[in-house]
C-alpha cells in the first residue's frame, strides 16, 4: 500500500509492503501553503514509488495518510486547522485518492496512527493499554484502551494532549487556548521562547539560523544558560502532559515518539524520573520508553489500518 505521513515540516511517502518499507521518500513540507499545491508533490512521489517497484498505484490495496488534526472518521475529511495546512478543511481528499490513484483512502490523526504502528510493530507489542505523546513540529497525542484506539464522538478524544492547558495564563495557542503544552514547548514555539529569554542575548542559539531542540539539548550539555533553563522547562512541560495522559487514560505503558526521540539519550531519562515522581498510580509505576519505528511509526500504522480496515470490509 501506499502511506503519506504529512507532518508540519517534513511529508514522508512511503510504500509499504507486509509490514515492509519498500521505498520512501520525503518532501519540506511547506504547510503554510496550504496542503492543495503539497498534493501533486505527493502524487508524483507515489508514481516515482511505485514505478520502481515495477507496479502502478492502482495496484495498491489503498492510501493511508496520516494527518496533524481531528479527522471526522464517517467522511475522512479534516475537521479542524491548528496554523498548519489552513485549507485542509476544504478539500476533499477521498475524492482526491479516488480520482488520483483509484484508491481508497485511509485517513487518521497522525499521533493516533503512530502509535497504531508502534503497538502493532514497535514499543508497544505486548500491552493493549498504551499512551503516546509525540514531539515534533507540535505535540501530538494518542491512547489505546482494552486494545481499541479511543476515537471518541467526534474523533478528537485521545488525540489533543497537546493542547492540554498546563501554564495557566501562558502563551496563546493556535487552537486559541491559552497555555497548552504546544504553545509552551515544541517545536514552532521554540523560537519564540529562545527569544524571550533572560539569557538569550549571550547563547550561542542565538547565532543559529534555525533554532530547535536539538540545538537546545546539545548546547544545554554545554551549559549555555538559555539552552540549560529550555530544556528544563521541555522536560517540565512534557512530564506535566505525559502525567495527565496517564491519569486521564490509566495505560500501563507510555511510548515518546516523533522527530525530537534523536536526542531521546539527552533527555529521556529526565523525563521519565520527573513523570514517575508526579504521576498517581496506586497500583504501580508506568512504564515510560521511546517509540521503536522512529519517524516512520505512522507509516507502519497505515498498514496496520489497512489490515484492519481492508479485511474487515471483505
Amino acid at each position: 500500500m501506499l502511506a503519506t505521513d504529512v507532518g508540519g515540516t517534513r511529508i514522508k511517502v512511503a510504500l509499504m509492503c507486509d509490514r515492509s518499507v519498500l521505498g520512501m521518500e520525503c518532501l519540506e513540507a511547506r504547510s503554510r501553503e496550504g496542503l492543495a499545491p503539497q498534493l501533486p508533490r505527493i502524487q508524483q512521489v507515489c508514481e516515482a514509488l511505485c514505478t520502481r517497484a515495477g507496479m502502478g498505484a492502482s495496484d495498491c490495496a489503498a492510501l493511508g495518510m496520516a494527518f496533524p488534526s481531528v479527522i471526522d472518521e464517517a467522511s475522512g475529511r479534516v475537521a479542524a486547522a491548528y496554523g498548519r495546512y489552513k485549507d485542509a478543511q476544504r478539500l476533499d481528499l477521498t475524492v482526491w485518492a479516488r480520482t488520483t490513484f483509484g484508491l481508497r483512502l485511509l485517513i487518521e490523526n497522525d499521533a493516533r496512527m503512530a502509535l497504531l504502528g508502534e503497538w502493532q510493530m514497535g514499543a508497544g507489542r505486548g500491552s493493549d493499554n498504551l499512551a503516546m505523546l509525540t514531539l515534533g513540529t507540535g505535540l501530538g497525542t494518542a491512547a489505546l484502551i482494552q486494545g481499541r484506539l479511543l476515537r471518541g464522538m467526534h474523533g478528537q478524544a485521545g488525540i489533543l494532549g497537546g493542547h492540554f492547558t498546563v501554564h495557566q495564563g501562558g502563551a496563546t495557542c493556535t487552537c486559541g487556548n491559552r497555555g497548552c503544552a504546544e504553545a509552551e514547548a515544541s517545536t514552532f514555539a521554540l523560537p519564540q521562547a529562545a527569544h524571550r529569554h533572560e539569557f538569550f542575548a549571550e547563547s550561542a542559539l542565538r547565532e543559529l539560523q534555525v533554532i530547535d531542540y536539538e540545538a537546545v539539548m546539545r548546547l544545554a550539555c554545554e551549559g549555555d544558560r538559555c539552552a540549560v533553563a529550555l530544556r528544563a522547562q521541555a522536560i517540565e512541560i512534557w512530564s506535566s502532559l505525559i502525567v495527565n495522559l496517564i491519569h486521564a487514560y490509566d495505560p500501563e505503558r507510555v511510548i515518546v515518539g516523533g522527530g525530537l526521540l534523536a536526542g531521546a539519550a539527552n533527555f529521556l531519562s529526565d523525563l521519565a524520573e520527573e513523570v514517575q515522581r508526579r504521576a498517581h498510580t496506586p497500583w504501580g509505576r508506568v512504564t515510560l520508553v521511546a517509540a521503536q519505528l522512529g519517524d516512520t511509526a505512522a507509516l507502519f500504522g497505515c498498514e496496520a489500518l489497512a489490515e484492519t480496515t481492508l479485511l474487515g470490509s471483505s
